[in-house]
């Protein structure tokens, strides 16, 4: 019969559930898609507030404005990390709506600051913007791009029309080759990434 103690010891040596996660775990797989319930919309909203009110100090307090509040066809795209499949983190969004029949416009593109290395988040976020916004009818898609994203910009077919300032920083007015973004019929599926990929 074993003792008390015995017991006791056993006890301190049982090992950790075996689903805890490193601290150290990164995600190996993303999805990036339209918004497709409220936690998503919530987060990337809690996420452009983080970019563009703490960080870059371009708005005071919140970033939400009459395209947010009155334009139907307005949509939150979200970058977002898996676990076991399952949609887990917002990790970056960008925003589309269609301004006038036939143009639309792209704006309030933000990647997490501790994912802005990966390579693909934010291109991939750009692509299904055009993507989609193309498969909605979109014959012109453009965008107001801060001066540090142009060349990204200029890499993915896009050309710039103008500069100007905008809240205190440098844009560039810049419109997607559409010959170079197939329509995406299918935005809430859109695309799956992997860790690791290039830029």
């Amino acid at each position: 019969m074993h003792s008390l103690s015995h017991t006791v010891a056993n006890l301190d040596r049982v090992p950790e559930p075996w689903c805890d996660l490193s601290s150290s775990y990164r995600p190996q797989a993303f999805r990036v898609q339209w918004a497709s319930g409220p936690w998503m919309n919530q987060e990337a909203h809690a996420l452009r507030r983080q970019v563009f009110c703490a960080e870059q100090g371009l708005f005071d307090g919140d970033d939400v404005d009459d395209i947010d509040r009155n334009v139907p066809s307005v949509r939150s795209l979200v970058a977002l990390s898996c676990l076991a499949g399952e949609p887990d983190e917002v990790l970056g969004t960008v925003r589309i709506h269609e301004a006038l029949p036939g143009t639309w416009w792209g704006s309030r593109l933000a990647v997490r600051r501790d994912w802005r290395q990966h390579g693909k988040l934010g291109s991939t976020l750009i692509r299904l913007a055009v993507c989609s916004a193309h498969a909605q009818g979109c014959t012109e898609f453009l965008a107001h791009v801060q001066a540090q994203n142009v060349a990204l910009f200029r890499r993915m077919h896009w050309q710039v029309l103008d500069e100007m300032v905008l809240h205190g920083r440098v844009h560039a007015l810049m419109r997607a080759d559409l010959d170079h973004y197939p329509p995406c019929a299918t935005p809430f599926a859109g695309f799956v990434l992997t860790q690791g990929a290039g830029a």
